[in-house]
């Protein structure tokens, strides 16, 4: 397979960790360019990307760490959003964050994480820890579930629980979730994308986000629907089968941002 061709599959994933990372999808793809600008300009950089997913996310970390403290400067000006989750992103040391999400959301061992980030797997495991005790120490929020199998649904709503947030609602339908945020505004949204009756979980959530900038996690088995680049892409996205931890992870990140509206 070309080189192109292998980049090209792990594109879409490394924007979505980008995107997650940063709280936008403009400044997540700006840190995806520079990492391919890069790997163009060193001959040595590009060669190791025939490597796989490992090197990729290893060359994109090199170019976060060097410009981090400079995304106040990418995201300024463009909307209040991007201004509020630069701000936020300032607030807390990104390497706990950066490791939580390569093992969790993005599923890489605590090895691979090491190389990716170049610490010791010990290191890579503590940082892992301190996000862990950052989550738990997060507000609750009321969560609306919108998921039409049931037992899906009771799984999560379970997580939630045990992460100490409220159930404002569940809903199987569009219909359904309309009917539940008129009785109450959610603080954070979990959302299939094709729902019960064949309506989708991608209108139910413009419906809430025409009412409030609510935090929105999308947990789907057809990530590739939303993954195309051809549209503004939503920050947090857990792929079905998911791992418990991947959704906590992602409800860490939603709510430490405080909204996911696209931020084109």
């Amino acid at each position: 397979m070309a080189l192109s061709d292998k980049i090209a599959a792990d594109l879409p994933f490394l924007r979505r960790y980008a995107r997650a990372l940063t709280g936008s999808q403009t400044t997540g793809d700006t840190f995806v360019r520079a990492t391919l600008e890069a790997a163009l300009a060193d001959d040595d950089l590009r060669d190791s990307l025939n490597g796989g997913r490992v090197p990729l996310y290893r060359a994109f970390n090199k170019v976060w760490s060097s410009a981090y403290l400079e995304t106040g400067e990418i995201d300024r000006g463009n909307s209040e959003l991007e201004a509020a989750a630069s701000q936020r992103l300032g607030a807390i040391t990104p390497l706990n964050r950066q490791a939580l999400l390569l093992t969790t959301l993005e599923d890489f061992s605590v090895p691979q994480t090491a190389e990716i980030m170049d610490l010791s797997p010990e290191a890579v495991q503590g940082l892992i820890q301190e996000a862990i005790e950052e989550i738990d120490s997060e507000s609750a929020t009321d969560v609306l579930i919108i998921e039409d199998e049931p037992l899906i649904s009771m799984q999560l709503e379970d997580l939630v629980k045990s992460l100490g947030h409220e159930i404002c609602g569940t809903a199987a339908t569009r219909t359904q979730a309309q009917e539940v945020v008129a009785e109450k505004q959610p603080g954070l949204v979990l959302a299939d994308i094709q729902l019960a009756d064949g309506s989708s979980g991608l209108d139910a959530v413009d419906d809430i986000l025409k009412i409030s900038s609510v935090p929105v996690i999308f947990i789907t088995a057809y990530p590739e629907r939303l993954l195309t680049g051809d549209r503004p892409e939503p920050t947090y996205l857990v792929t079905k089968p998911f791992q418990e931890k991947s959704v906590r992870t992602a409800i860490s990140q939603a709510l430490f941002f405080g909204s996911s509206r696209p931020l084109t």
